[in-house]
């Protein structure tokens, strides 16, 4: 190829990758784009999270934990505690405890059981013995909720309603979007209070994003604000470990049973033969015998061959004759002829220990002992 060839090639190819880097810059474009990562951390597993960071940025003492713990972090005067949880998780001593720090000054927040879809049950009677509410739960309905910043939303859509006891002092502050049914009620306990909601979703980490949650949940600690420690308890108590996992972990438990089931199946005692019966040798004993002569045959080794066709001779000679058997020399040589009807001399050639010297000579002693056992 000239030189004015490869030139023209080479054009051509840089002409191409222009072509195809013009294409793409036309075609495409870089743009940003942001994807929302999952929670990590105690993110990912305390609902309470995104309150506690906005609290703590708002220069507030707080303190989050899944248990309540009292003996562990003793309660101020003029602490707040949130209980994110069924409060029939808490025990009788709980309830007496946070009670009495209520009325030293604290500030206790609960919420209702959960609503069950089977009909109006008897779920805030845990409560109901400790404030004046009755223990019969009313059916959910949204509720509208509007903030003097402009902040609007519903509220309390999910969750149940409850309801005074007849003759019960009002609450110093509460929310009754129907008469006689209320989503929440703070009620004056000596020098604290006690606050009770239908739920406590609105402090949640993906509520907390709506302004309406915010200023909601802005409002619902200003008693204690700024005074003492808020401590965000996100569970209550933790149901035990076989509990949780027949309620959440049977996904994985059932293939893992059912795992075992096929394993016991595999390494139980069979009652039949599942496989197939072994095949019959496909040679007989004598095949083998004459392949293993053979072989030795072929390798030269006569002597070994010899040794084994005179001892089968001896052995049956003692089933056949044993005073026979018994004699050497001369004198066996004559009984066997008797026998046999050979001649001694014959015999005694037969029955020679040495090796044989050629191919030739261990062919005619192999002839002479085997018409001697078939004499025998």
């Amino acid at each position: 190829m000239t030189r004015g060839g490869k030139l023209a090639i080479w054009l051509l190819g840089l002409l191409v990758i222009g072509l195809l880097v013009t294409w793409f810059l036309i075609t495409f474009k870089q743009v940003e784009r942001s994807v929302e990562l999952p929670p990590r951390g105690e993110a990912s597993f305390n609902p309470l999270y995104a309150l506690k960071q906005v609290l703590r940025a708002d220069g507030q003492k707080v303190l989050s934990r899944q248990r309540l713990q009292l003996d562990r972090f003793p309660l101020g005067r003029r602490d707040t505690v949130v209980i994110l949880g069924d409060p029939r998780t808490l025990t009788g001593i709980e309830r007496d405890r946070l009670m009495g720090f209520a009325q030293t000054g604290g500030h206790v927040v609960l919420q209702l059981p959960p609503w069950n879809e089977r009909g109006n049950q008897d779920g805030a009677a845990a409560l109901a013995g400790r404030l004046p509410i009755l223990s019969e739960m009313r059916e959910p309905d949204c509720v509208p909720f509007a903030h003097s910043s402009g902040a609007s939303g519903s509220l309390f859509c999910s969750s149940p309603r409850f309801s005074l006891e007849p003759g019960a002092d009002a609450p110093s502050v509460a929310w009754s979007p129907a008469q006689g049914e209320y989503v929440f009620a703070r009620f004056p306990i000596a020098a604290g209070s006690v606050d009770l909601l239908s739920e406590l979703r609105p402090l949640t980490n993906n509520a907390l994003d709506d302004p309406g949650n915010a200023a909601f949940a802005r409002q619902l600690l200003a008693p204690n604000w700024g005074t003492g420690t808020i401590h965000l308890i996100y569970a209550a108590d933790l149901p035990p470990l076989w509990r949780w996992l027949l309620e959440h972990g049977w996904r994985a438990l059932l293939p893992a049973f059912l795992g075992l089931l096929l394993w016991l199946w595999m390494r139980a005692q069979r009652f039949g033969p599942l496989l197939p019966a072994p095949q019959p040798p496909r040679r007989s004993m004598l095949e083998h015998v004459e392949a293993s002569g053979e072989h030795l045959l072929r390798y030269g080794q006569l002597a070994t061959l010899h040794r084994a066709l005179l001892k089968a001779v001896h052995a049956r000679l003692r089933r056949r004759d044993p005073l026979a058997a018994a004699q050497e020399g001369d004198t066996q040589a004559s009984l066997i002829a008797t026998r046999t009807g050979l001649a001694a001399s014959d015999v005694r050639v037969a029955l020679d220990t040495r090796p044989p010297r050629d191919a030739l000579d261990f062919r005619h002693r192999i002839a002479r002992l085997i018409d001697l056992r078939k004499r025998l």
